[in-house]
Formats: structure tokens, C-alpha cells, sequence
């Protein structure tokens, strides 16, 4: 592979020149004699093979070709101080990726919050995100393959934090048969109908997401599908009150008016693969999704 004709101290000096007003000044700012830097704008031209800049009168100008190759050469440059700022990290233990799941009943909000806190702080670091549902985001922490899970379930022999209650309340689209019964919904009457469920993503220690009432299911694999099945009014189901507060107002969907008390209620973990051996960026991620879970239960209702 050909490597690059010119050096980032060419077009380094290149910038200073053109920053600076002239040559005189750019030796100046960059501590060099004047004929050195004469030298290396010159050689930058002879080798690309074509002009970049001239003089008129004291002031050093910008050809057309220099100012679009000028403005190419601060990326250049700032990329290359980055990679170092990232070569620099690694060597002091930062990770260079953070793999973590998150299980689907989990705010998203929340997790777009901490990212945008991390960004800024991330040095280059990658993140790998994998959504699950019920067991999967505890198998993925057992099998090794996140740093980081946020789920339903600790692992035997692993850490975990308590970060949320999620409730699910009972819906189904407004023209729902159980919306028209004239009465309270008894657990009868949600036997006759369809429910609609997510399939647990683990293999190893599958869940079952749905009321064990139910003989007819259909199960979906992804929340997504789920609700706009049980938004086109072929099914019942539970789903977290912050996912049907929105569908709930805009009329997609209706509480269900059971005749008995019956919530449902999870609590999600911030589980860690090895809480004595966290990288940095990872315990960095971490912090910041706890604290954007704080700020997010400071300002939402809690349905009773």
C-alpha cells in the first residue's frame, strides 16, 4: 500500500502560515527559523504538484486548491491528535469497547441520557448495545459477552444494583371485545382472548412474560411487533406504564378495567460481569446510567 507523499508537520506548518499571516510569523509561533518553514511549504507543493498559497504584498493567500486542501488537512490533523488521546487512554487501562445489554422494558430515554453524558468522555471508546428480553440479559452476563447488563435478574454469584420498579398495567385497543363487555374483566373472560408476549431471548433459563391463564398466545420477539399487533386490536396485554402512556393518550390503546387487583411489577438490576475488575469507561457508563435513572424517577408519576 502507498503511503502518503506528505507529512502531518508539512501540513501542520501550512496552517501556521496561513494562520498566522505570513512566514515570518508562522517560524515564530512554531519556534522554527524562517527558511525551514519556507522549505517545507515549498516541498509541500513541489510534491503535490500544484500551488497552494502566494504572497500578496506582507500576507500569505490561500489558492483555491490550498483552501480546500487547507480545510482537509484540520480534520487530518485533528484526527490524528484524537488517535493519540485514544493510544494514550488504552495504555492507561481504557477500554476500547463496552459491550452491555439492556433488557427491552428498560427506558430507552434513560440510556440516550447516559449516552449523551459519555459521548464527550468516551476517548474513542465503542459501544456495543444488545436488547433482551427477561433471562436473555442475565445469560449474556453468564456466557460473558457484556461488561454491563441492565436486567430483571442476578445471576447466582454476580453484582447487582438496583436501579428501577417497572409496573405493566393491563391494555388492549378500545374496540377490544374486553372493552365492550359492560362489566369488569374477569380472569374468565382474558382466557377467551388472545395475549400477546414477548419471547424470552435467553435459551438457557427461558421466562415465561406471559399470565399463565392464557391457552391462546401469540409471541413476538421483539416489543416492537408486539405493540403493533396488540395496537391493531387482536390481543391483550401487559405492558410497562411508561411504554403505554403515550399509546393511552393518542387513543391506540385503553386500560383494561379488571375486577380484581392484579399488577404486575418488575425490578430492573444494573448487573455487572465483574464488579472488581470494571474498566473505567465501563464504571464511567455505569455511573452515569444510575444517575440518569434517579433524574428520570424524580420526574414520572407513579401509577397505583
Amino acid at each position: 500500500m502507498r503511503g502518503p507523499k506528505v507529512t502531518l508537520d508539512q501540513w501542520r506548518t501550512l496552517q501556521a502560515v496561513v494562520d498566522n499571516g505570513g512566514y515570518a510569523q508562522a517560524a515564530e509561533a512554531l519556534h522554527k527559523s524562517q527558511s525551514s518553514i519556507s522549505y517545507s511549504v515549498s516541498k509541500l507543493q513541489e510534491q503535490l504538484g500544484m500551488e497552494l498559497l502566494h504572497i500578496e504584498g506582507r500576507k500569505a493567500v490561500l489558492t483555491p486548491s490550498g483552501e480546500a486542501l487547507l480545510q482537509k488537512s484540520r480534520q487530518l490533523l485533528e484526527q490524528a491528535v484524537e488517535l493519540e488521546v485514544v493510544a494514550d487512554s488504552l495504555g492507561q487501562g481504557w477500554e476500547a469497547e463496552v459491550a452491555m445489554a439492556m433488557d427491552v422494558i428498560f427506558p430507552r430515554c434513560i440510556l440516550i441520557n447516559a449516552f449523551k453524558r459519555f459521548l464527550p468522555e468516551s476517548k474513542g471508546c465503542k459501544i456495543l448495545v444488545r436488547e433482551e428480553v427477561l433471562s436473555g440479559a442475565a445469560e449474556v452476563v453468564l456466557e460473558k459477552k457484556v461488561q454491563l447488563s441492565i436486567s430483571p435478574w442476578v445471576p447466582p454469584g454476580f453484582m447487582g444494583e438496583k436501579l428501577m420498579d417497572i409496573q405493566l398495567v393491563a391494555v388492549a385497543h378500545p374496540d377490544h371485545a374486553l372493552h365492550k363487555l359492560g362489566r369488569k374483566v374477569s380472569t374468565d373472560d382474558l382466557s377467551l382472548h388472545t395475549h400477546i408476549v414477548i419471547r424470552d431471548s435467553g435459551v438457557k433459563q427461558e421466562r415465561d412474560s406471559g399470565w399463565l391463564g392464557a391457552d391462546l398466545r401469540w409471541t413476538f420477539s421483539s416489543f416492537e411487533s408486539a405493540r403493533a399487533f396488540l395496537t391493531s386490536g387482536l390481543g391483550f396485554s401487559w405492558i410497562p406504564v411508561h411504554e403505554a402512556a403515550s399509546l393511552i393518550e393518542s387513543g391506540q390503546l385503553k386500560v383494561l378495567n379488571l375486577d380484581v387487583e392484579y399488577q404486575k411489577q418488575g425490578t430492573l438490576f444494573l448487573v455487572y460481569a465483574n464488579k472488581n475488575h470494571i474498566g473505567p469507561a465501563t464504571q464511567m457508563l455505569a455511573d452515569f446510567i444510575k444517575d440518569c435513572t434517579k433524574q428520570y424517577l424524580s420526574t414520572q408519576p407513579i401509577l397505583k
